[in-house]
């Protein structure tokens, strides 16, 4: 039943997650998340002014990985880092630069929400 609402909840169309709902839809303590994003240099989600965490989906599967290699396959953190810089690394080079036009794409559109919200609030 929890992996349908997490489900559901990654495939909602919302562009950001607060650290609390990734908690709830991976199953992972905010603590946790917090110590992993020291861990792997890979999860480094975006902060907004208030200095709150703003996962996009691609972070949430990132995460569902680290969670996968650390759990199910019994990976030291040491280990599942290793095996995550191997799987970028068989990803090939194309890779990084849609990663980087999905998170460009994705920043404009809150930008873009942000100015409309502003623009209601002085019309």
């Amino acid at each position: 039943m929890a992996v349908v609402k997490a489900v559901k909840a990654v495939s909602s169309g919302k562009l950001f997650y607060k650290i609390n709902e990734v908690s709830q839809i991976t199953g992972i303590k905010p603590y946790v998340l917090r110590y992993w994003e020291t861990e792997f240099e890979w999860l480094k989600p975006q902060k907004d002014a208030n200095d709150q965490r703003r996962y996009r989906k691609e972070d949430i599967d990132l995460i569902q990985k680290i969670k996968n290699l650390l759990y199910n396959e019994k990976f030291t953190i040491a280990g599942a880092r290793k095996q995550l810089k191997e799987m970028t690394r068989n990803a090939g080079n194309d890779c990084g630069r849609g990663e980087r036009i999905k998170a460009i794409s994705l920043e404009l559109g809150s930008i873009r929400a942000e100015l409309s919200e502003l623009l209601k609030c002085y019309a």
